[in-house]
């Protein structure tokens, strides 16, 4: 069950310009809905079918962002409603997200998920993809998508020099192109490594265990 004080602990911690995402995936409605009565709106989660469920029994000034891996095939379901796409991959999603976003006459707004951790089991494009993608790309080609910078996720170590080496490698990218490509956010921090993460410059946090209790 959420604990109001972690809410207000870490907004306190963070300050205004972060954007806090409560990762709600596997939380029953109740508790969002306390996070949201709260003064929460922005929740992650990770399972299409759960986003959609829970977006249609909770209110509608909610911004959904969904942060685990998407697959093509289920795009259509979430782009009416969704707020922001953490975890654009490929670029074979990236056009089926356009694609769909043209059909329903909208925009959507996505980061472009990196592999900053060389974790096998991560998806992301490369260091080296980034670069080249935001080299290269023609914007007339995704006239559906709004880019609005970047998301990564370092890895699962004790070791907190590499997860800083990892999350400055991201920043370092994010501040190459931030003003040519008029990216906002740069995700990255969750509830393990997020003060790390903000040290090193994300301005957007994924937290789960810290607000609502360990799963």
């Amino acid at each position: 069950m959420i604990i109001p004080s972690n809410l207000l602990n870490i907004s306190k911690d963070i300050g205004p310009d972060v954007t806090l995402v409560a990762v709600s995936k596997t939380k029953p409605v109740e508790d969002i809905k306390t996070a949201y009565d709260f003064g929460q709106r922005n929740f992650g989660e990770n399972k299409v079918q759960e986003l959609i469920k829970k977006s249609e029994e909770l209110p509608n000034d909610i911004n959904w962002h969904m942060i685990g891996h998407l697959q093509r095939n289920k795009v259509k379901y979430i782009v009416p409603f969704i707020h922001l796409i953490h975890s654009v991959d490929s670029l074979r999603l990236l056009k089926e997200i356009n694609k769909q976003a043209k059909k329903q006459l909208k925009k959507v707004n996505v980061l472009i998920q990196v592999d900053i951790s060389n974790d096998d089991s991560k998806f992301g494009f490369s260091l080296f993809e980034i670069n080249d993608l935001f080299e290269k790309i023609n914007y007339d080609d995704y006239q559906n998508i709004l880019f609005k910078g970047l998301m990564g996720m370092a890895s699962f170590t004790s070791n907190k020099e590499i997860i800083r080496k990892q999350f400055n490698s991201l920043n370092n990218v994010f501040q190459k192109f931030k003003k040519r490509h008029s990216f906002e956010y740069l995700s990255m921090g969750m509830s393990g490594d997020y003060i790390i993460a903000l040290e090193c410059g994300s301005n957007m946090i994924r937290l789960g265990s810290n607000i609502f209790g360990k799963r």
